[in-house]
């Protein structure tokens, strides 16, 4: 029986931990095209190394994923290919899924850190493709993070497959952001109108038909139960007619609702004193910003139309990871 003998590239990703990881982000993010900068940000809060870290150095993950209250897709391992369908660059996972599995093997890498080896893997994908180094080196950087989650044997073992439709994979990015850009008109004394205003929310990109209507003020959750189809059959956290967003106690005590922000951030309320405190136990998010890319949608209140992306997980791990 071989025992596999890990490779100098994934003991080099395996030093880096949450801390680096995150000032790597931050390196490189003023690099990423604007259609995926939020997007990648977004990636890296839905799948956060900690919490595999600890359920990996758990005596008995499932216990601990319990009492975590862990619902959903938590392992990356369980969605290689899938992640990261709301990213543009996910157009090109099967080069960049290719171009990091042949750098595994590769210890000719002049690079020395993280972010070079993000920024060279880029450069190697983008000059064949023809195509701007900013709309790879976000996938490429999720690819990485891909990568030390799950494996090298896992993560080639998947078929690395673009899994948004040709209609979608053509759209160009300037388009993405043009429509992203677009409040609903309100008609022709739309500047009268206050509390009767509605704007559309879209919750998959790659979906025309994902989207719902939110009134003025209204909190996304709230707007998102509209949506009457069964969800339940396609996520079980959902609940029967409260729409696609999972959903439980609208006081932001479970933190089943938290969603990601593509574009509209700054269309939503300001974070209050309670959604602010309960998002870091939760370990969603650890920021003073009031207006972040990560909300919970039973608090956030709408003033225009939205992107959005419901993670396919949910839990309360911030405390656990402060006693670790």
């Amino acid at each position: 029986m071989s025992t596999y003998v890990e490779t100098s590239f994934e003991t080099f990703l395996n030093e880096h931990d949450r801390a680096a990881w995150a000032a790597t982000v931050a390196d490189v993010l003023p690099e990423i095209h604007e259609v995926d900068r939020n997007a990648t940000e977004i990636w890296f809060a839905f799948f956060p190394l900690a919490l595999l870290r600890a359920l990996e150095e758990s005596a008995e993950p499932e216990k601990l994923a319990a009492r975590l209250l862990l619902k959903g897709k938590y392992y990356l391992k369980d969605q290689i290919d899938s992640s990261h369908t709301f990213l543009y660059g996910h157009r090109y996972w099967p080069q960049i899924k290719k171009a990091v599995a042949e750098h595994v093997g590769s210890n000719s890498s002049p690079a020395t850190s993280l972010a070079d080896r993000i920024r060279e893997i880029a450069s190697s994908v983008a000059a064949p493709l023809r195509v701007e180094q900013s709309l790879v080196t976000g996938i490429t950087a999720v690819a990485l993070m891909t990568l030390q989650q799950v494996g090298l044997e896992n993560f080639r073992a998947t078929p690395g497959a673009v899994l948004i439709d040709a209609k979608h994979a053509r759209r160009s990015p300037a388009q993405i952001l043009k429509r992203r850009a677009m409040d609903d008109s309100q008609g022709l004394l739309g500047f009268l109108r206050t509390t009767d205003k509605v704007w559309t929310v879209r919750f998959n990109e790659n979906d025309d038909d994902a989207r719902f209507r939110m009134i003025h003020m209204q909190e996304v959750a709230s707007a998102a139960a509209t949506d009457k189809r069964d969800w339940y059959a396609i996520d079980e956290r959902c609940t029967v007619n409260e729409g696609p967003i999972p959903v439980q106690c609208r006081s932001a005590s479970c933190g089943t609702c938290w969603v990601g922000v593509l574009r509209g951030a700054e269309k939503l309320t300001p974070v209050a004193t309670r959604e602010g405190r309960k998002m870091k136990e939760f370990g969603y998010v650890d920021t003073e910003d009031p207006q972040p890319l990560i909300r919970l949608a039973c608090q956030a209140q709408g003033t225009g139309a939205l992107s959005i992306v419901i993670p396919p997980w949910n839990g309360v791990f911030g405390k656990h990871l402060r006693e670790q």
